[in-house]
């Protein structure tokens, strides 16, 4: 099997939720279009050639300002679709959020094969507006509270989640305390005891 063996399956059968692929020492990653998460989720997992059946992690980057300042700046290319990657910044530019029309944040998933002792990681790219992506809890259980973390740190909602409720903050926290602008000094409502 090739480096890219499972990535070059993928682009055969789904090419239109392709964006981008690459793999570095056997780590494939590939990033797709949200529309294509849940059709090749259960590709990866249902197809012998794949069998990937386990679900190792969901997490979520917020790139806020990444490579809108001098501090910020990537060291290395990205193949990530999120245009202001490839944005060259002056070096007197002060720190400049995300534009609207930007991609900010990018949820990644982690899967592993346990027959073919392979990893893979998919990377969706989504903008501030539009924070919503489809469950994976029909294919894995894991994915329940996988995605609960997402939602509660970032704010991102799982279409057909079966219980989308924060699971480390508690429920009249305000905000996702893992975004790039959650105001540091923010004072939260104060819990008292249940009377």
């Amino acid at each position: 099997m090739s480096e890219a063996y499972v990535s070059d399956l993928i682009k055969s059968k789904f090419p239109e939720a392709v964006v981008s692929s690459h793999s570095y020492r056997g780590n494939e990653t590939l990033v797709i279009k949200p529309e294509g998460l849940l059709r090749i989720c259960g590709f990866l997992k249902n197809e012998p050639k794949a069998a990937f059946n386990f679900l190792i992690d969901i997490t979520c980057v917020d790139y806020l300002a990444f490579g809108k300042s001098q501090h910020s700046a990537p060291t290395l290319a990205t193949p990530s679709p999120l245009p202001y990657f490839m944005n060259s910044v002056p070096s007197n530019e002060t720190w400049q959020p995300v534009a609207a029309d930007d991609f900010r944040f990018e949820v990644v998933y982690h899967l592993y094969s346990l027959e073919w002792n392979r990893r893979i990681r998919l990377k969706i790219a989504l903008k501030e507006g539009a924070l919503s992506l489809d469950s994976l809890t029909g294919l894995w259980k894991a994915a329940d509270w996988f995605e609960r973390e997402v939602y509660d740190m970032f704010g991102v909602q799982f279409k057909g989640h079966p219980n989308l409720k924060r699971i480390l903050m508690y429920d009249s926290f305000e905000g996702h305390p893992l975004r790039k602008d959650y105001p540091v000094n923010k004072r939260q409502p104060i819990i008292g005891p249940l009377n």
